[in-house]
């Protein structure tokens, strides 16, 4: 007798699981819907609706990148690649590359939180479709210069806009004219990495 009850028993569960369940989808067939079909009806650019935190792609102001190499220490795929070099004759260092792979990068953020200038930040860019992968490396240092001076205690830093040195790389790499790269200018917004 007590195995009747409990198939009767599973029998009832199912049913009221299922009912659950259909509840569920039937509440969304009443609600607005949420996705919008991207890009063609959005209403405004899709970057500006972005949370304030969103992770893009990565970008270097190396107008302000000191050249430590403590973001490519903490990448755990070696995305970045940083070769500092010290000039024999004036005992300066001298940044000969930076570069990011943004192909292979699973933007975790840990180089973000590792650059003690604040330099190197995720951008709200994020289209970054390539016929070829190998364009997918950003080359930040077109000729060897020498690294930036870390900022005194208190100084607030001028930076290029979020978003301004990735899209020209993204430009540069799809093969369209690349626009002039960005110079921070006074006024613009001050950059930390928050």
């Amino acid at each position: 007798m007590g195995a009747v009850r409990d198939y009767f028993a599973a029998i009832g569960r199912s049913i009221t699981t299922l009912g659950d369940g259909l509840a569920v989808t039937f509440s969304y067939l009443l609600r607005k819907p949420t996705t919008i079909q991207y890009p063609d009806r959005s209403g405004k650019p899709v970057v500006s609706m972005l949370p304030e935190r969103s992770r893009g792609i990565l970008e270097n102001d190396i107008e302000r990148c000191t050249g430590c190499g403590m973001c490519a220490k903490q990448c755990p795929i070696d995305v970045i690649k940083v070769v500092v070099e010290k000039d024999e004759e004036t005992k300066k260092r001298i940044l000969m590359s930076f570069d990011i792979d943004i192909g292979k990068c699973m933007f975790c953020g840990l180089c973000v939180e590792a650059c003690p200038v604040g330099s190197l930040r995720h951008s709200n860019e994020f289209e970054g479709a390539m016929y070829d992968i190998d364009r997918l490396i950003f080359h930040f240092v077109d000729e060897p210069r020498p690294v930036a001076k870390p900022p005194k205690k208190g100084e607030e830093v001028k930076s290029a806009p979020l978003g301004s040195i990735a899209r020209y790389f993204l430009y540069e790499a799809d093969g369209q004219p690349p626009k002039p790269k960005p110079r921070p200018k006074p006024g613009s917004e001050s950059g930390g990495t928050t």
